[in-house]
Formats: C-alpha cells, sequence, structure tokens
C-alpha cells in the first residue's frame, strides 16, 4: 500500500519542476535573423550578377565558357548561402532570450530552431515577394496584352498562316504541279520554274519520308532536260540528292533533341544544386544560432 501510494504522488519527494513563464520562442531574434539573411542575399546577388556579367562575352571567343560560367553561378549560390545565413543564425542567436533553468541539451535544442527558423521564415517571405513579383508582372503583360490586342491578332493570324498553313499552301502547290506536269519536260523552259518545282517536290517527299517512284522518274527527267545529261546519271544525281537531304534533315532533327536534352540536363542540374544550397543554408543557420546561443550565455558582467 505504501508503494501503491508513493507511485500515485510523483511529486511527494521531490519539488514539481518549474515552468517558465517565457515563451522557449524568440520570435523577435528570429524574425531580426531573417530580415539580415534576405538582405544579405540580396546584396550578394546583386554583386554575384555584376561579376557573371563580367565575366561573360556576347562574342564567340572571348569571356569564360559556359561550364565554367555554370560552375561557377553553382559556387556563388553556395557562398551566398553559407554566408548570409551563418551570419542571421549567429546574430538571432545573440539576440535571443536567455533562458534559465533550463538544462544543457534544451538551449541547443532550442538554439537550433532558432536558426532553423531564421532560415524557414526568410525562405517563405522571399518566396512570397518573388510570388508577388511574378504576379504583378503577368497583371502588367495582361494589360499590355489587352491594349494591343488588335495588333496581337493580326501577328498571331499572320504566325498562323506561316506554320501551319504554310505547309498546307505547299501541299497545294505540289498537287497542282503534278496536273500540270508534262511526259517530256522542256531544256528551253523556265529554268527558275522549274527549280522551285523540284523543290516543292523534294520538300513535300521528305515531310512524307520518302519520295514515290512517280515523284522520282519526274525529276529525273527535269533534271535531264534542264542539266544536259543522260536519264540514268539524272537518276543518280536525284537519289544522292535525295540521300544528302535526308542525311541533312536527320541531323537536323537530332541536334534539336540534343539541345533540347541538354537544356532539360542543365534545369534539373540547376534545381538539384538549388536545392542542395537551401539544405546547407538551414544547416549553416542552425549551427551558427548555437554558436551565437553559446557566446550569449556565456557573456559575464564586467
Amino acid at each position: 500500500m505504501e508503494n501503491a501510494s508513493m507511485l500515485s504522488q510523483p511529486y511527494a519527494n521531490d519539488a514539481p519542476p518549474r515552468e517558465s513563464a517565457i515563451s522557449a520562442v524568440s520570435w523577435a531574434a528570429v524574425f531580426a535573423g531573417a530580415v539580415i539573411a534576405a538582405a544579405l542575399s540580396l546584396a550578394l546577388f546583386a554583386g554575384g550578377a555584376g561579376l557573371g556579367f563580367l565575366s561573360v562575352s556576347p562574342w564567340g571567343d572571348e569571356g569564360l565558357p559556359a561550364p565554367a560560367v555554370g560552375i561557377g553561378v553553382v559556387a556563388w549560390m553556395l557562398f551566398t548561402q553559407i554566408v548570409a545565413y551563418g551570419i542571421a543564425g549567429y546574430v538571432a542567436g545573440r539576440l535571443r532570450t536567455k533562458w534559465v533553468d533550463v538544462h544543457a541539451d534544451e538551449v541547443y535544442f532550442r538554439d537550433t530552431a532558432h536558426g532553423f527558423l531564421v532560415w524557414a521564415v526568410s525562405a517563405v517571405v522571399s518566396a512570397a515577394l518573388l510570388g508577388a513579383s511574378i504576379v504583378s508582372l503577368a497583371s502588367g503583360v495582361a494589360k499590355a496584352g489587352a491594349s494591343a490586342a488588335g495588333a496581337a491578332t493580326a501577328a498571331t493570324t499572320a504566325a498562323a498562316a506561316a506554320g501551319a498553313g504554310g505547309a498546307t499552301e505547299q501541299a497545294s502547290d505540289y498537287f497542282a504541279d503534278m496536273l500540270l506536269r508534262t511526259d517530256r519536260p522542256d531544256a528551253a523552259g523556265d529554268r527558275a520554274g522549274a527549280r522551285a518545282e523540284v523543290g516543292r517536290i523534294v520538300a513535300v517527299s521528305l515531310g512524307r519520308g520518302e519520295m514515290t517512284p512517280e515523284d522520282r522518274d519526274y525529276v529525273a527527267s527535269v533534271v535531264a532536260a534542264q542539266a544536259g545529261i543522260e536519264p540514268d546519271a539524272a537518276r543518280k544525281r536525284v537519289e544522292q540528292a535525295i540521300q544528302q537531304a535526308k542525311k541533312a534533315a536527320g541531323e537536323a532533327r537530332q541536334k534539336a533533341r540534343q539541345a533540347a536534352d541538354g537544356a532539360r540536363q542543365a534545369a534539373a542540374a540547376f534545381a538539384l544544386w538549388a536545392f542542395a544550397s537551401m539544405l546547407i543554408g538551414a544547416f549553416v543557420a542552425s549551427l551558427a544560432a548555437t554558436w551565437g546561443g553559446r557566446r550569449r550565455d556565456t557573456q559575464k558582467l564586467p
């Protein structure tokens, strides 16, 4: 019975622990550190932009190459996170309220949390300001677009006619040429017209992937008549031209794919490095806050 009575009264022999009336979070210190982090990040970003413009050149044979510029951007981004959040976390640790009757481990945890809060508040505020800037920019663009709606509509119509309509017009010219073909092209005929007609046939054939036997025979006859060569030699010339055109088109598509893939990889690498730099900023802010808090608690009156 005595043991049961002691279990029911956990503070029978010891005094209950005192609960501090002061919050464990010094929000004033956190907000001060977040403002410092944002200001330093902006200043370092401006400095990095200036150095970047000095290191590049509009001329191809001058300035740093693209890989070196990319490495410099990543290095400066990491440097910005370390410096800005290191100083901000340390200041927040020095400015926070001193906790009394708190275990050393708890003080260490609270200082770490203060540094992390500095990073989190700064990141949220920066994201909010960036989002507001994007919304404001989009609103301005929308107003400008509304004032120029007539011109934009005309430009869009012209672009559509030059793009999707261009292929339709080319196909219609191709079929019109088919209706006007002759079995014996005249060598004294219009050379420019024959060249344009052959160009349309080749373009449609490349879009289709191959040239029909009828088109191949007709083009060979036109080449033989205009160039004054034998039909067999004209056919060989047509085959060579078609193969070269296919090769050029394939190389162009391959280069376009490589460029798109390179841009995708560069964007992915930048996003991953930005993520890593943010994690480094959070770690540095938390660590610096523990240093500042320890320094603040060890200060003694003269």
